[in-house]
């Protein structure tokens, strides 16, 4: 990455946090418009509240009425299970630290410093929320269940061979049908755990490691991408958010969470090449394009992440990464086919063996809407009122790209670009969620299978309020560690 100045940070200048009787340099001075804003926040906090609240209640009516919904503590796929572990107290200082000193360090650590710090807490927050569950059932055993890609391993000895005949276990009532999770995804997914045991790194303990360690660099993309499309101001306010995410109930231990950090990744690095923050920002794009061509091989549902590398062209007001992220992502695709393996085909198999089961049962009418409780659940409160700020960025920030008004400048405009830039990124994750929502092939356990996408909704956070930072993150990680000691979260 290309050195460049790094202007002074809210801290350094004596806002933020520590100063409540500082102007926010983003939302600026108080007045009624800032209190109508914040208003809003908190209604659209209480909104998310009333939406999961009816989607238990609600859910809770059908289930117990038919068992139509496939889930025993509705809207979530969880069961009644209070309990403590050894991940208890490393949760709750984790979540005591991350609240009292995350944002002032967040704003006045050096960048690289705030990456490594970032990641290291992101992997140790994941890792301690899994550990709830102990080290047997909540890590080593995750990945090993009958559902899970571990459990066919031995049947991958002649790769090319099994990719020629994957296709035809997919469907139940086949012979040797693929586990669950195995059949839901394209092979990419269960080859990363092969080559795992390859090279001696097999087991369910190792591949919860990888999962989580892998999956936690997610954190650093989001941060990279934000800091190159809206400012570094807005990733530093967004960092404690995203290392403190709710969906680490889910992706401790979830392979959902290591696809998430490749998608991330190749989102990020089109947002390098595409503003030219890199030394080649054509090989950065090729290496985003393999990237997002692997994403599509690890998840069907993934293709949907096209809507975020596309508004980070938008945003960069550039086409040149187009033709070498393409090159990039056609090679994957072109060494699956070539090896046997038909996406296409595979995909119209799952939609079957999808409404074979659970997914030919489950009502569309509760989970279409309930998805998004559980979306809710999985981001955090924050991130719901992020997105209601980002909602509202969305005219202007419109109005600006199709003006092509991005350029800085004094007084209000100067404060308000970064944000609507950011607006955009978000909405156009939420676009992808909704996309995913409405095609009828995620009905329940979205809160693990959407982390992809729920991951660029937590940097909407950024644009709240930076004095009421702390507020936020309690709002949203308090109903995350409620959730795994009071539930067994499974899949």
């Amino acid at each position: 990455m290309k050195t460049e100045h790094t202007p002074r940070t809210e801290a350094a200048e004596g806002t933020g946090p520590g100063r409540p009787d500082t102007p926010d340099p983003l939302t600026g001075p108080e007045g009624p418009d800032r209190g109508r804003a914040r208003r809003l926040d908190l209604i659209a906090a209480a909104a998310g509240i009333l939406l999961v609240t009816a989607a238990i209640l609600i859910g809770h009516a059908i289930q117990n009425r038919n068992g139509t919904l496939r889930a025993q503590w509705p809207p979530l796929l969880a069961s009644w299970d209070p309990h403590l572990g050894p991940g208890t107290p490393a949760a709750l200082a984790m979540a005591v630290l991350v609240v009292a000193y995350g944002p002032p360090l967040a704003a006045r650590l050096p960048w690289r410093g705030l990456l490594a710090a970032a990641w290291a807490g992101s992997t140790a927050w994941v890792f301690s929320m899994a550990l709830i569950d102990g080290w047997y059932r909540g890590v080593e055993r995750r990945l090993t269940t009958k559902h899970e890609y571990l459990r066919v391993i031995d049947r991958f000895e002649d790769i090319p061979a099994t990719l020629r005949d994957f296709t035809d276990h997919i469907v139940i009532g086949e012979p040797g049908n693929w586990p669950a999770h195995v059949a839901g995804h394209p092979p990419g997914a269960t080859l990363t755990f092969v080559w795992l045991d390859r090279i001696g790194l097999g087991g369910g303990a190792w591949a919860a490691v990888w999962c989580v360690v892998v999956g936690s660099s997610a954190v650093l993309a989001a941060l990279i991408t934000v800091r190159v499309l809206a400012g570094e101001h807005l990733a530093r306010r967004a960092a404690p958010f995203l290392v403190l995410a709710p969906a680490a109930v889910w992706a401790g231990v979830s392979a959902d969470g290591y696809f998430a950090a490749v998608a991330a990744w190749s989102v990020a690095l089109l947002a390098l090449a595409a503003t030219r923050r890199v030394r080649f920002p054509a090989a950065a794009a090729v290496a985003g394009g393999l990237l997002f061509g692997w994403t599509c091989y690890l998840s069907y549902g993934l293709g949907l992440m096209a809507a975020v590398l596309l508004m980070v062209l938008v945003l960069a007001r550039t086409a040149r990464p187009v033709v070498p992220f393409l090159l990039g992502a056609l090679v994957v695709p072109a060494a699956f086919t070539l090896a046997g393996f038909n996406w296409w085909t595979a995909y119209h198999l799952l939609v079957e063996r999808y409404y074979q089961g659970a997914g030919g049962i489950r009502p569309y009418a509760y989970w279409v809407w309930a998805n998004l409780a559980c979306a809710v659940l999985a981001s955090g409160l924050a991130a719901v009122a992020g997105v209601r700020r980002s909602a509202s960025y969305a005219p202007g920030s419109v109005r600006a790209l199709r003006t092509g008004d991005t350029a800085t400048r004094t007084g209000d405009t100067a404060t308000r670009a970064p944000a609507q830039r950011l607006a955009l990124l978000v909405l156009a994750a939420l676009v992808a969620l909704l996309a995913a929502d409405l095609s009828g092939m995620s009905k329940a356990e979205t809160e693990r299978i959407w982390q992809p996408f729920l991951l660029w909704l937590l940097p909407a956070a950024a644009l709240l309020p930076a004095r009421t930072a702390r507020y936020w993150l309690v709002a949203s990680v308090v109903p995350a560690l409620l959730i795994n000691h009071l539930l067994w979260t499974g899949w």
